[in-house]
């Protein structure tokens, strides 16, 4: 269970809900059933965090083009969208926990020798990981529908990849 310190003196930080065009609103619309759904946000009414919800391009594959002076460039192809929440300001005061990586000669001395290998998929490893019912008013959002915090840790909470990173390396002894 993940806990969101926060630094000595923060203030609660109330934004409202950015305008979204309906095309994205439906996409919202989608997203927030699927998390419904999925238990991992629950509505709240009343929460002194408050953060919005923005809809972003998905970016996947690259492909050429020609610029306007017939050069051949390469670009990013924009072929879904991404339902994101604008946690800048939580993230401002929340406490940071400064972690390392292990180096990459470190990790591969580990592996020399060992005849099997396994690679992971980490798709939503991030919504498994709960909140401390204490902090889950932090991640409260608003969209046109209603304002909902989350049960589990949205990818962009700063103290998320600390977290992770250290769940990860018990996992694997690394």
């Amino acid at each position: 269970m993940h806990s969101i310190y926060l630094e000595e003196g923060a203030r609660t930080s109330r934004e409202p809900q950015r305008r979204l065009n309906p095309n994205m609103i439906e996409i919202v619309k989608k997203e927030i059933l699927k998390w419904l759904a999925a238990d991992i946000i629950y509505p709240i009414s009343d929460s002194k965090w408050v953060s919005p919800t923005q809809v972003v391009p998905k970016k996947s594959g690259i492909t050429v083009i020609k610029n306007k002076n017939g050069d051949e460039i390469q670009t990013r192809l924009t072929t879904s969208w991404r339902v994101c929440i604008d946690y800048r300001k939580l993230n401002l005061v929340t406490r940071k926990d400064h972690f390392l990586l292990p180096f990459t000669d470190q990790i591969l001395e580990k592996l020399a020798g060992k005849n099997f290998f396994c690679f992971l998929d980490g798709y939503s490893g991030y919504n498994q990981i709960y909140i401390n019912p204490l902090d889950q008013e932090k991640t409260t959002f608003t969209c046109p529908f209603s304002t909902f915090a989350f049960k589990c840790m949205p990818l962009v909470c700063v103290m998320l990849q600390p977290h992770f990173k250290d769940i990860c390396c018990l996992f694997f002894l690394i």
